[in-house]
């Protein structure tokens, strides 16, 4: 009997250690970057794996993205980031020019996304841990983004950041690759978003974040997509 109470105490003893590692851990790899400046962010990033808890945003990603990059260059004022991004989607190219700030640390996205980011530590020598959220149909969403100036990480790197994610409680991210090829910077070919969206009046803006939030709308989107790849076929 004193045998199994003490084999039983030494289990006890043993999970609490790992537990209290693991919630170490958490706080550790979720732990925010001090953004002293916006130099740290400056050149081409190409998006390696995202993992988000909105279900239409990440359907779209899983669906439709085939690759992803971004570039940050310094804007005329000093504490703005100018962002240019580019995507493949269905074999063809979009981009967008969007602008960040650098407010008390944190990362303010603009319209018509309003939006906060953080970076979060990662053990990455190259690689940009990027976390946001932003609020749609009243439910604020987060989103993690594994960003590198490599077109892949290390087998460890990519294991940090599915932790990471973890510890945020975000479905498991999805991973993408660089075997279909990255869009050009510039190219008459692709089709430049910017002036849309910019243009975006807040009632179709509601209506697109209706539609993503609804799995129904988004069930009838892909329905729609397929049948033109089913004509593409004839």
């Amino acid at each position: 009997m004193m045998r199994f109470i003490h084999v039983s105490m030494a289990v006890f003893s043993l999970l609490s250690v790992v537990q209290t590692a693991s919630v170490n851990n958490c706080k550790i790899l979720t732990q925010p970057v001090e953004i002293q400046g916006r130099d740290q962010m400056l050149g081409k990033w190409m998006l390696l794996a995202e993992a988000t808890n909105n279900p239409g945003a990440e359907l779209i990603t899983k669906l439709l993205v085939e690759s992803s990059w971004t570039k940050f260059a310094a804007a005329n004022e000093s504490d703005a980031i100018d962002v240019f991004e580019a995507e493949k989607m269905l074999g063809h190219c979009f981009t967008l020019k969007t602008k960040i700030t650098l407010e008390n640390r944190t990362l303010s996205i603009g319209p018509p996304m309003n939006s906060s980011a953080r970076l979060l530590t990662t053990g990455c020598p190259d690689c940009l841990i990027y976390y946001v959220q932003y609020l749609m149909e009243g439910s604020t969403y987060g989103g993690l983004q594994l960003m590198s100036k490599r077109n892949n990480v290390t087998t460890a790197e990519l294991e940090e950041f599915k932790k990471q994610v973890e510890c945020l409680n975000l479905p498991p991210p999805m991973i993408l690759s660089q075997e279909k090829g990255l869009c050009p910077e510039e190219s008459p070919l692709s089709t430049d978003l910017t002036m849309d969206i910019n243009n975006m009046t807040p009632e179709i803006l509601e209506k697109i974040e209706k539609m993503i939030s609804s799995a129904g709308s988004m069930d009838m989107l892909f329905r729609f997509i397929s049948s033109l790849g089913n004509l593409a076929d004839y």
